[in-house]
């Protein structure tokens, strides 16, 4: 149960992330706090499961990204689950500025960031936290076999390996 999977439907992710969007945008529009409680429940919940335990994932994964006309895209799990763990921080702190200390507009500008983040994933594809695991890596601050897939690109590329060169 306490796993995130590897790899992971991009289009999936990307669907995810248009829920986000969804409720960060309909929390900030109607000024409705409450939102924020299921949007923290559900970086929480994929962060320590995948899309198990989390509503928006199971849409996500069962319902719309198989409904979609073009297959699944696999990419690697463990940015995804970075960047789940980046959601985590955000709306966790959102929920913490509202509920623990009444900072409504701090609390917004937090919401209004996730929503950026989450616009520019389902949109774009461009998953910032995906972005900043990479440079972890190249850091060494996240180490090399967290994911094989991210830190050799001849896995993801097969035509890009010296076997494959004129």
């Amino acid at each position: 149960m306490f796993s995130f999977p590897n790899p992971v439907n991009e289009y999936a992710a990307r669907t995810v992330a248009a829920g986000v969007v969804v409720m960060a945008v309909a929390a900030i529009a109607f000024q409705q706090p409450w939102i924020l409680i299921p949007l923290a429940y559900g970086f929480w919940a994929r962060v320590l499961t995948g899309p198990t335990l989390s509503p928006l994932g199971q849409l996500a994964t069962r319902v719309i990204a198989p409904r979609l006309p073009w297959g699944p895209k696999p990419v690697a799990g463990p940015p995804k689950r970075f960047a789940q763990g980046v959601g985590v921080v955000f709306s966790t702190t959102a929920l913490i500025l509202w509920f623990g200390f009444g900072l409504s507009v701090a609390t917004w500008v937090v919401v209004a960031l996730l929503a950026t983040a989450a616009t520019l994933e389902s949109v774009f594809g461009l998953c910032l936290g995906c972005i900043a695991f990479g440079y972890l890596m190249k850091a060494g601050i996240i180490p090399e076999e967290v994911c094989e897939a991210c830190a050799d690109i001849s896995l993801r590329h097969p035509q890009l390996s010296s076997s494959h060169s004129a």
